[in-house]
């Protein structure tokens, strides 16, 4: 095949014909047609030589063009696409290196098997340009809901045509009960956009509890319009789930503006996910009454927040608790879901019977420690007091409000309790030494022989030890492994260290040996934004 006059315009043609197939820029397919055209000739020239193609995008001519680059003598190597100065200076006037010198060259006969290849080159940049055009397409609908018919299924996950491309539903994604056949219509949420080797990836879900955000979106108005705010979600797909709504309008209840007249609202959403129960909960900023109102139905009695170790306890009448935990601890998994915080749920009885049993704990602490009798003791723990540190330190005044104490009898309490605590103090210490802590460790500001001894039983025997460790191998934290949180245990988190104090602990370490310049950490806290102290993290 001869690049010849008489199909110089059925090269534009073909490239308009297929650009307007592909739906893509008919630059891409001229450009693709260039370069299986040079190494058409290439093969005909010789793969050393630089051949160039360029297509007119008026008339359809294909010009062939021989380029060599002009270079330094020493950097010579192919003695086809590149030349010296001195040997440009036969076909330029004044050449320096960089310089390109290009010649026209007779155009080449294809022959199949060059043909063939060329053809290959353009079905491959045409694929590529294709692709590129799909993944800009989808890239910014990530997060939004799409309508397509399923293609065919492979080994269960779901092939779906969503228009200009296809999308994967995978079997985790899919909601248990549900089945398709090629041809049936879906919708979908598109929950991830990724560019790969082998094209765009598009997937898609119907299990994603923003799947359900955004079909609420569809169906109340004042969402969408921004009236009312969708603040969490949490789904068991298929079966239940829960949904946080606040109204920015004082006039519009935000759970009824969901359910909407007769329920039309919610039920068009309970369609969509094959009957999912969904409880549509009011969103409040104090998080007690918030997760009340999560553990609806059931009944609370009590809330305690722990809010340093993102921990909640929950206490319900008796005849509630099975109604709070839910079937398979469904609602209180939920619950935890939308709140963020991990729940304990106890009835009144557990809550009373776990109380006296710390009472009367605390009250033998003051009795074996103190050697006060047991009216005594009980006096103590009644008053608030729960370690011999808050009895050994307290200010005198709060000990003399409890019944029957004067000034020399909160002398004498006071003077025991630091007797008994140096006393520990000291045998910890030993033992600390014994298992081979150094005194750079011990004279270590901030820790006590009690938290020394833990250290040395992990392993942490000197200061530069401890300042090689992580705030949360300290104080513990908490890690999300497969959507549920898991505890991660601190070597001091029995002696109450927090994640913040750890953190000083060891960045104070780091400054003593030197490894850390205080200067530059000075200089870094003044370069961060200051945070709002009133802003508030959406769960």
């Amino acid at each position: 095949m001869a690049i010849t006059s008489a199909n110089q315009l059925e090269l534009l043609q073909t490239a308009e014909a297929v650009a307007r197939e592909k739906m893509i820029d008919p630059i891409l397919v001229i450009e693709a047609m260039e370069e299986s055209l040079a190494r058409a000739a290439k093969s005909r020239y010789g793969s050393e030589m630089d051949i160039r193609v360029h297509i007119d995008r008026k008339t359809g001519r294909a010009a062939f063009t021989r380029v060599r680059t002009v270079v330094e003598d020493e950097l010579l190597e192919n003695y086809q696409s590149e030349l010296t100065v001195e040997q440009a200076k036969q076909f330029m006037a004044d050449p320096s290196v960089g310089d390109e010198l290009t010649e026209e060259v007779p155009p080449v006969e294809m022959g199949r098997i060059a043909a063939q290849s060329a053809k290959q080159v353009i079905l491959q940049k045409v694929r590529e340009a294709e692709r590129d055009r799909q993944f800009e397409e989808f890239k910014d609908r990530a997060g939004t809901i799409i309508n397509g018919v399923v293609k065919r299924e492979e080994y269960g996950n779901v092939i779906v045509d969503i228009g200009r491309g296809e999308g994967i539903l995978r079997r985790n994604d899919k909601i248990g009960r549900e089945s398709y056949r090629p041809n049936d219509r879906v919708r979908c949420y598109i929950k991830d956009v990724r560019r790969e080797v082998r094209g765009p990836q598009i997937f898609l879900s119907r299990t994603d509890p923003q799947f359900m955000a955004e079909l609420f979106k569809m169906e109340v108005p004042e969402i969408y319009d921004g009236i009312i705010e969708i603040k969490a979600v949490a789904r068991d797909p298929g079966s239940r789930a829960k949904i946080a709504v606040i109204s920015y309008d004082s006039s519009i209840d935000p759970v009824g503006a969901c359910v909407g007249m007769r329920g039309s609202r919610v039920q068009a959403v309970v369609n969509e996910l094959q009957g999912e129960k969904i409880d549509i909960i009011p969103w409040n900023e104090d998080m007690p009454t918030f997760l009340v109102n999560a553990l609806q139905p059931a009944e609370v009695s009590k809330v305690v927040l722990d809010e340093e170790t993102g921990r909640i306890e929950v206490v319900v009448p008796d005849e509630q608790l099975s109604l709070a935990i839910g079937r398979r601890g469904q609602n209180v998994r939920l619950a935890s879901q939308l709140t963020g915080l991990d729940i304990d749920i106890m009835t009144e009885e557990q809550e009373s019977s776990r109380r006296q049993a710390e009472f009367e704990e605390r009250t033998k602490l003051f009795m074996d420690t103190l050697d006060l009798d047991e009216f005594f003791a009980q006096l103590l723990v009644s008053e608030g007091f729960t370690n011999l540190e808050e009895v050994a330190y307290v200010e005198a005044n709060e000990l003399l409000v409890i019944e029957g104490v004067d000034e020399s009898t909160a002398q004498e309490l006071q003077a025991r309790a630091k007797d008994y605590l140096d006393e520990q103090n000291r045998k910890a210490l030993e033992k600390g030494r014994a298992l081979g802590v150094q005194d750079s460790l011990v004279d270590f500001d901030g820790l006590t022989p009690q938290m020394i001894v833990a250290l040395a039983e992990d392993g942490v025997m000197t200061l530069e030890d401890f300042a090689t460790c992580a705030d949360w191998e300290l104080a513990g934290g908490w890690t999300t492994v497969d959507g549920e949180r898991v505890k991660d245990d601190g070597v001091l988190e029995k002696f109450d260290v927090s994640l913040e104090e750890a953190q000083t602990m060891v960045m104070t370490a780091r400054i003593q040996l030197g490894w850390v310049d205080p200067a530059e950490l000075e200089s870094k806290a003044e370069e961060e934004p200051v945070e709002d102290a009133d802003a508030e993290t959406g769960v």
